[in-house]
């Protein structure tokens, strides 16, 4: 497929989704052959958003077969395996793929979310709860006051309490409603003309199902911890 045609399915499935039809958001996902990490994502969170959470692991699990590397697909897939140990497997991966960076900004790939570190802690200590795991899930909390820029806050100081007294954290997960887009320069030229009224190209077929602007990208990291 040429990349010009994984763009324009790529926006549709991003427009549909952004209008509740999830079907057609899913469709055009799933038209895009071999889909890279970054559509698998997508079509993960559009079946979170229609309560499947079983379809949903399943694209997750894509997610990250494409691309062994990125957090937030193994935070995603966490966050719903949140009753089963490989939910605290796929917070610990999320945790090292951080590499000891306080966060991810996955604006420069599409997504916008920033992916803390103390978040990814926070969920872990959730899914250390939902296994009994009550003074792990302590020690846990105290890394993320650690990696909280602000330190202990609100939020952390329930979450300890709550932890304190055998209740259960519930984990945090990337907002509804955000998905990679395709860029927006992309999408602009989906329609243009030269000026001869011929479509330009804007690339060749790919070999081999290899997308150009997919994977060479890599998110902005902050370099320093806070």
């Amino acid at each position: 497929m040429a990349y010009r045609e994984l763009v324009r399915r790529w926006h549709q499935g991003v427009l549909a989704a952004d209008g509740g039809d999830w079907d057609t958001a899913l469709d055009a996902f799933a038209g895009i052959p071999g889909p890279p990490a970054r559509i698998c994502f997508n079509m993960g969170c559009v079946h979170l958003l229609a309560g499947r959470p079983e379809a949903a692991l399943w694209a997750f699990d894509d997610t990250i077969a494409k691309d062994s590397s990125l957090a937030v697909g193994f935070f995603q897939r966490g966050f719903v395996h949140l009753q089963y140990e490989e939910a605290l497997s796929d917070y610990h991966m999320a945790f090292s793929h951080l590499r000891k960076n306080p966060f991810i900004d996955y604006k420069q790939l599409g997504l916008r979310h920033i992916l803390y570190a103390w978040e990814v802690l926070y969920s872990t200590a959730a899914a250390q709860c939902q296994l009994q795991q009550w003074q792990e899930a302590r020690v846990t909390l105290d890394k993320a006051v650690v990696w909280r820029p602000e330190g202990r806050t609100a939020i952390l100081d329930l979450a300890f309490q709550q932890v304190q007294n055998h209740l259960f954290l519930e984990p945090m997960r990337v907002p509804l409603g955000e998905f990679f887009r395709p860029r927006k320069k992309e999408v602009e030229q989906l329609d243009s003309k030269d000026f001869l009224g011929k479509p330009k190209v804007i690339s060749s077929i790919i070999p081999n199902d290899e997308y150009i602007g997919f994977e060479p990208l890599r998110p902005q990291v902050s370099r320093t911890k806070l």
